[in-house]
């Protein structure tokens, strides 16, 4: 990563097209510091996984996966193991009706090409009607792309907020529902109503999640399966499977076939 955060901003304020692309290498156990563009930014992990995190929440951007984060959104990135990083920037006015929060989107292999495509285009400076083609063709694809259950969003209350950071900090599948009321000074019947009511997500489901979270990384490593699995509290490699496969869709060795590096 040679270019400063600031460097970048500041080509991304200059730039006149509709889309501006570009490419940045991170190395393992990078952070950007928080910050924001006056654009629409698509964020592509060709290689690796992002974390991507605002005040509203994080998101996990494993490859064939891109995070949307709309203009004026203050974010931070980071990475445990080494990125490749593909990002679109997009003029506001060119594409109406864009999402206003930041979601994590299914990547599919035409705007994956495309993207990558955009990005070698705009470093090797050409201009002209290809370039301008390609433009037009992202943006009738990419509001196309579905939305993926990679959001992490985070309680507003502080002592729910101090929970979820301490878990994201050592993920613990088997953490006693009943423990974390107790360190909250509530009930359980009042921390799980409280907490779905400020991240729209019942307790299970987002610690489930935060699980898949610390997961990722370490699959597309190359991490043996039964060893993510036992660190994160599992019972066993089945359970953590069988959990993995209803949030993704897919076994964590099916994804460890396709993404790892």
């Amino acid at each position: 990563m040679t270019e400063t955060i600031q460097s970048r901003i500041d080509r991304v304020a200059r730039a006149s097209g509709v889309i501006f692309a570009a490419g940045t290498d991170y190395p393992a156990r990078s952070r950007v510091p928080p910050h924001s563009h006056d654009r629409h930014q698509l964020m592509h992990a060709i290689s690796g996984v992002l974390r991507v995190s605002t005040v509203a929440g994080h998101w996990i951007v494993p490859p064939e996966h891109a995070v949307w984060i709309p203009a004026g959104s203050e974010h931070s990135v980071g990475t445990l193991a080494p990125v490749r990083m593909r990002s679109l920037y997009l003029r506001p006015d060119a594409m109406p009706g864009a999402p206003a929060e930041p979601r994590v989107l299914g990547m599919t292999p035409l705007v994956r090409a495309l993207v990558v495509e955009a990005v070698a285009i705009a470093e090797s400076g050409e201009t002209g009607p290809r370039a301008d083609r390609l433009a037009d063709f992202l943006l009738h694809e990419l509001p196309r792309l579905p939305e993926q259950p990679l959001a992490l969003p985070l309680p507003g209350t502080r002592s729910l907020l101090r929970l979820c950071q301490q878990f994201l900090a050592a993920p613990d599948a088997r953490a006693p529902l009943d423990d974390w009321a107790t360190r909250a000074g509530m009930s359980r019947r009042s921390l799980t109503r409280h907490f779905r009511a400020e991240t729209g997500l019942p307790v299970e489901q987002w610690r489930q999640q935060a699980c898949v979270f610390a997961a990722l990384p370490r699959l597309v490593a190359g991490e043996r399966v039964t060893a993510v699995a036992l660190d994160l509290g599992y019972d066993s490699p089945a359970a953590f499977t069988t959990m993995f496969r209803r949030m993704l869709g897919r076994t964590p060795r099916d994804y460890q076939r396709t993404t790892a590096t």
